[in-house]
């Protein structure tokens, strides 16, 4: 992450109140947000252009879940450089690998976090992964 850069961050996530309050959360940390309620809505954003420079998403979704939406903008090269870290109820290392394996710098177990320890996280996980 560049310092006096505002970062744009693509949050996705199909719990609406949760995509309202971390993007609210996000945009008062200095965060240029994009948001999406769906892998679908979020790969179409990324299609049409929009390239993030941290990709936060949640890996249940209804339709597209997070893994396949990992592994769609893999397949197409959609925002290569994009830092992608999952934010998901499910923590079991299972998940963890295979977010890895898909590319995800870091991953974040929702229930286990406050909304400002996520903001933290994401930054020290984005200052990691650019190094």
């Amino acid at each position: 992450m560049e310092p006096n850069k505002k970062n744009k961050i693509l949050i996705v996530d199909d719990d609406s109140f949760l995509l309202d309050m971390y993007s609210m959360k996000f945009s008062q940390n200095g965060f240029e947000v994009q948001s999406a309620i769906s892998g679908v809505q979020a790969l179409k954003k990324m299609e049409d252009g929009f390239g993030p420079d941290i990709i936060l998403l949640d890996i249940i979704m209804p339709v597209m879940d997070g893994f396949e939406f990992m592994e769609k903008i893999k397949n197409q090269n959609l925002s290569p450089n994009s830092i992608k870290i999952v934010l998901s109820n499910r923590g079991q290392q299972a998940d963890i690998d295979r977010g890895k394996e898909l590319g995800a710098s870091g991953y974040i177990v929702k229930a286990n976090t406050t909304p400002s320890e996520v903001i933290v996280q994401v930054v020290d996980i984005a200052k990691n992964a650019s190094v």
